[in-house]
């Protein structure tokens, strides 16, 4: 199984899915097709937190005032299904494996693991 959830207006999103070969991998573009619960707690099975899979970086994370919020696990799981905003991205399901955001670090470790 190989997926990828992106945002095609994002400049990042763009630059990193050119440089992975896509080849069987199904692309989930998120502002057109809005995660399902069904997608989000698949993502959430590989790192048992919403907050791992959350865009704290996310324009509307501070104009919400979120930053001084206190907010858990529900509520992160919550606005990501209501706001495709805040699913940090990309985020890559290769077989057993998840690959969240655009570090280098995280997308090194991609490339490693589908050669």
């Amino acid at each position: 199984m190989k997926k990828v959830y992106f945002l095609q207006t994002c400049d990042t999103c763009r630059r990193i899915l050119k440089e992975i070969n896509l080849d069987g991998f199904e692309k989930h573009e998120i502002k057109a097709n809005p995660l399902t619960v069904f997608q989000l707690e698949e993502m959430y099975s590989y790192t048992s937190s919403y907050e791992t899979l959350f865009n704290k970086r996310a324009k509307k994370y501070k104009a919400m005032g979120l930053k001084n919020e206190v907010i858990t696990e529900d509520d992160y799981r919550q606005l990501i299904l209501e706001e495709y905003t805040f699913l940090k991205r990309p985020v890559f399901l290769v077989e057993n494996d998840i690959f969240i955001g655009n570090s280098k670090k995280e997308i090194d470790r991609l490339k490693e693991k589908i050669g």
